[in-house]
Order: C-alpha cells, then sequence, then structure tokens
C-alpha cells in the first residue's frame, strides 16, 4: 500500500486532472463561441434495468437497495451538468424498469420516441441482445453495465454496444494474476451447479492455463433446493463444508465459482483445510469496491455517500462510468449530437477518468473498457490488477481478458 505521502501525491494529481476538465471546458464553453454554439443541447439518457431479483446475496450486509446502479448514474448526470454549465449542454435521465423482454423492448421504444439515443443497461445477456439488436434499428448506443457474460464481447458482439462492466475472464485474469505474484498456484476450485457458475469457472481455469496456475481438483456443489439461510445455520455450515471440502490434493487456495450465492460465502473460515479463499467469495475481484479511497476514490465515495446515504457498490461506479462517457464524449467532440458522440466514443481519442490512477479507454476490437481490477476482501482493497511483471506490448490492461489476438468478435 502507497505511504501517506504517495496517497497525497496521488490525490493531487487527481485534482489537477479534474481542474484540467473544467478549465478544457471553460476554453471550449468561452473561448471558443462558435465551437461551443454548435455543441449546446440536450442529452437524453436512458437507464434500462431488471428489477431486484427474488433471489438476493446471502448476507443481509450485501443486499442491494433498490436505486442500486441507477444512483451512480443519478451522481453522474449532476457532474456532467456541471460542466455543462460551461459548454451549453444539459443532461436528462429516464429511468425504466423491465420485468421481462418485451417491457424492455417497450421501454425502448418509450425512450427512443422521447429523444434518447443513449442507453445505460442493467440486464440479463439475452435481454440485452434483444435491446441492442433493436437499438441498432434506432440508431442508439448501449452501455452494459449488468451482464459479465464473456460472449457478449465474443461470439455475440454487437457494434452498438459498450461494455462498462469488466468481463468474467477479466475478473478471473485479475484474480489469477495476483495469486500467481504470491506464488499460490495450486487452486482447489470449487463450482456451483448453475450456468453462471459454470461460466466463472471456465473463466478461471483459462486464468490459470494463461499464467501458469493449476487446479488440482475441481468440486462441484449440487444445489438441491431448500433454504439457504435457517436459524440452525452456523453448526450445519461448518459441518457441511469443513465435509465438502476435505480430502482434496494439496493445495495454496481454495477459489469457489457460486455466482448464484449457494454455498460460496460459507467457505471462508469453513474449510478442511486452512487455506485463504478467493473468486465469488473471500478475496473478490470486482469493478470497484466501497473501500477503494486511492487515487482520490475517496472524493467520489464520499459524495455519494453525502448523496444517498450508503456505501457506493460496483454497479453504480459501473452506471456513474458509464454516464460519464457520454458527458465526456460531448465535451470533448464540442457537439450534443448523438451520432458525433457516438462517433467519437469509438474513436481513437476517447478516454474517461474513474478514480483508478490511469484514463480508461476502449478496446477496439469488442468495446470493452479498459480498467483495472480491484481485489478486495470486503473491508479493504488488497491489490489493484494488472500485476506488475504482467507485460504487454500496448497496454497492460490487456492482459485481463480477451486480447485482439484471442478474440472472436467480429464488430
Amino acid at each position: 500500500m502507497a505511504n501517506g505521502r504517495f496517497m497525497r501525491i496521488d490525490i493531487a494529481r487527481n485534482l489537477l486532472a479534474i481542474v484540467f476538465s473544467v478549465a478544457f471546458a471553460l476554453v471550449v464553453g468561452s473561448a471558443s463561441p462558435g465551437v461551443a454554439q454548435d455543441g449546446k443541447g440536450k442529452v437524453m439518457i436512458g437507464y434500462l434495468r431488471s428489477p431486484l431479483p427474488d433471489w438476493l446475496p446471502i448476507s443481509l450486509s450485501e443486499r442491494p437497495r433498490e436505486d442500486d446502479g441507477i444512483a451512480g448514474a443519478r451522481l453522474a448526470i449532476t457532474d456532467n451538468n456541471t460542466t455543462g454549465r460551461f459548454t451549453g449542454q444539459e443532461y436528462e435521465l429516464e429511468d425504466a424498469t423491465a420485468s421481462d423482454q418485451q417491457q424492455a423492448l417497450d421501454a425502448l421504444g418509450e425512450m427512443s420516441a422521447g429523444g434518447v439515443r443513449f442507453v445505460v443497461a442493467d440486464l440479463p445477456a439475452d435481454t440485452l441482445l434483444a435491446v441492442t439488436d433493436e437499438a441498432a434499428k434506432r440508431d442508439t448506443l448501449v452501455f452494459n453495465i449488468g451482464a459479465a457474460d464473456d460472449r457478449l464481447r465474443e461470439s455475440d458482439c454487437r457494434a452498438n454496444l459498450i461494455h462498462v462492466t469488466p468481463s468474467r475472464a477479466m475478473l478471473a485474469d485479475a484474480l489469477v494474476q495476483y495469486l500467481v505474484t504470491k506464488k499460490w498456484t495450486r487452486l482447489f476450485l470449487l463450482v456451483g451447479s448453475h450456468s453462471a457458475d459454470q461460466d466463472y469457472a471456465a473463466a478461471v481455469e483459462r486464468a490459470a492455463k494463461r499464467f501458469g496456475a493449476r487446479i488440482v481438483e475441481k468440486r462441484v456443489f449440487t444445489d438441491t433446493g431448500g433454504a439457504r439461510t435457517t436459524d440452525s445455520g452456523l453448526v450445519q455450515v461448518d459441518a457441511q463444508m469443513a465435509v465438502f471440502t476435505q480430502s482434496a490434493p494439496d493445495h495454496d487456495v481454495v477459489v469457489v465459482a457460486d455466482e448464484s450465492e449457494i454455498f460460496g460465502p460459507y467457505v471462508p473460515y469453513h474449510t478442511w483445510d486452512p487455506r485463504p479463499v478467493a473468486g465469488t467469495s473471500g478475496l473478490r475481484p470486482t469493478s470497484w469496491s466501497p473501500a477503494h479511497d486511492q487515487w482520490a476514490g475517496i472524493q467520489i465515495q464520499n459524495r455519494f455517500v453525502a448523496a444517498y446515504d450508503r456505501q457506493m457498490t460496483a454497479k453504480d461506479m459501473d452506471a456513474w462510468t458509464a454516464v460519464r462517457m457520454i458527458g465526456e464524449a460531448a465535451t470533448r467532440a464540442s457537439s450534443s449530437d448523438a451520432a458525433t458522440m457516438a462517433d467519437f466514443i469509438k474513436g481513437p481519442k476517447f478516454e474517461v477518468a474513474a478514480f483508478k490512477g490511469q484514463k480508461l479507454t476502449l478496446r477496439d476490437w469488442n468495446w470493452q473498457l479498459r480498467q483495472p481490477i480491484l481485489l478486495a476482501d470486503g473491508r479493504m482493497v488488497v491489490s489493484v490488477s494488472p500485476q506488475d511483471g504482467f507485460l504487454h506490448q500496448t497496454s497492460t490492461l490487456d492482459t485481463l481478458g480477451y486480447d485482439r489476438p484471442e478474440s472472436e468478435c467480429r464488430l
């Protein structure tokens, strides 16, 4: 971790970046009146989300709020409008909740009729694809903040779909890089029986092959239904998890792939052998953590808490980043025209700051946002990937997820 002096330097650098952004807006708004006049106007942004699922996280402390995600988008709208006062641009957010695919398509139609050409979407993969295909007919750019499926960046990629949330491959690569750096290379992989769990496990297996780790055993925990929380839970869990993890080959770390939250949260401190736990439980790779305070991250954390009286989640941050990408495009392109903004977002000059120590850019082969991945244990950020020593000819961020030569995406 950085000492106090280096943390002050990081904060100072980020504050300078913010000042530069505002100064740029002032230059655009006053020094070049002709350009600013062309850029004036209202930018309508849609936010399309699914309702909270009935199947919620086991931990009461991690149960999402009704405004999970949308709160981050609203904070970004405020930030965009702060700059917009200088550039003559105004931003407005239109929110809709859809329980199924048809409702999502209907909501998109209503948004389009109201002038929305940018949609931030927190939707399951299949619904997201249906919305994206319909949005293409309406010259609308979609920002994915909810689906980590690798196929959306690969075989099912779309030219009008920007991925703000990291893929499973990126998350798994970030985690395994850290484990390899620690020389914890023997992985005991515990996998849930649902399809999302299997997809996460496949990403971990891919990462292990890429970076020199080894899966010593893959063991599946079958979901048999029944209550996940009971009054007798502690005694049952202690016995069940110990038996489930007994007689494993020698291993350095237990990696859990349980996005469905059936057994994973119960694994730490209940394994047969005393080993660290990582993956979807224990040390978790994520795009954001409420504990993140470096690179002026504490500034946005404090503003979010003051505005919404709760901590900022990864979905909040992904939504904030998506809306800020739209605002950054409008400012830098000096235009409120949707087509001009979309071209700028996809162009080589686009970048956005998101309190992660460096500018974030888009991969032009699948429109995935390059970004560092935080490794957090719930209370602290333990590390940030990519790790030192993992090199790349273009950007070390491209060591996370599918690189250009590996990609199946054909935009």
